[in-house]
């Protein structure tokens, strides 16, 4: 008993720590990691409100299966050990038992798998796209191109000296990919010279970005602001400086950017090739 206790004790104060480190995480700037985070950042996309939900719901199925064989091992400790079964049992077969841990073990697989393959189908199933964008990944940038728009601009690391105040360092680009609330963002990706991956968190994004291949993904942000993410595929030297900055605005705010956009970034034969040595 006195066992039984010290563990339960145990797993009750690594609750208290879990309890607390998640308040923590629900604290700080929506968009962007911060200290003491434990879970994932805010949810922007209907794809990340799944994948979130589909995380809990595994977290606490899990801990059900955890704790319910922990309580079957404590049993078989306590009351089928040498000294209380001097005479061990022959039991060799229970037809009952057999078939409860074969029957549960399936009903829990098809319980995690119809809502898999659905979050894979949502994630999947690109629907009908207001904008598209291309993100081409480079060593080590990003270009981002708006093919409808006929434009392409380059979106690189801000140095540590050139941040403002509350930009996030390693996380911060010159020229932020921007894109109008609650529309439909198809982002098609390729890589000019080794694969790279483009991923935001909270939009539930992360794909590969190949040479000579155009992945496509998409995403729907529902509430405006700042969303930061990083090349996710080791590839090369500056990989850990290679940050994805997305803005999302509204309808509006949208139109005037876009109209100053195509005068910035209007094509030219003197677009830098590659960006200069850190």
């Amino acid at each position: 008993m006195l066992v039984l206790k010290r563990l339960m004790a145990f797993v009750a104060a690594n609750l208290a720590v879990f309890a607390g480190g998640a308040a923590l995480a629900q604290d700080g700037p929506a968009g962007q990691p911060h200290p003491w985070q434990l879970g994932f950042q805010a949810a922007a996309t209907p794809v990340m409100d799944n994948i979130i939900w589909f995380h809990n719901f595994l977290l606490w199925l899990i801990a059900a299966i955890t704790l319910f064989v922990m309580v079957l091992l404590l049993i078989v400790m306590v009351r089928f050990n040498a000294r209380r079964n001097p005479v061990p049992s022959r039991t060799t077969h229970n037809t009952l038992i057999e078939l409860v841990w074969t029957v549960v073990p399936v009903l829990i697989l098809v319980a995690i798998a119809v809502p898999s393959f659905r979050l894979l189908f949502l994630e999947l199933d690109v629907p009908k796209a207001d904008i598209t964008v291309k993100a081409t990944g480079k060593q080590w940038f990003w270009s981002y191109g708006y093919p409808d728009e006929k434009f392409e601009f380059d979106s690189i690391l801000v140095q540590d000296k050139d941040l403002k105040e509350g930009q996030p360092r390693l996380l911060t680009a010159d020229n932020a990919l921007v894109v109008p609330v609650n529309k439909v963002i198809r982002v098609q990706t390729t890589g000019a010279d080794v694969i790279h991956s483009w991923a935001v968190p909270s939009f539930g994004v992360k794909i590969d970005a190949i040479p000579g291949r155009l992945n496509e993904t998409w995403f729907k942000a529902e509430k405006t602001g700042t969303y930061y993410g990083q090349c996710s595929q080791l590839c090369g030297r500056d990989h850990a400086f290679m940050p994805i900055e997305v803005r999302v605005v509204s309808d509006q705010e949208y139109a005037a950017w876009l109209a100053d956009a195509k005068k910035k970034y209007a094509s030219t034969d003197e677009r830098p090739a590659t960006v200069a040595a850190r």
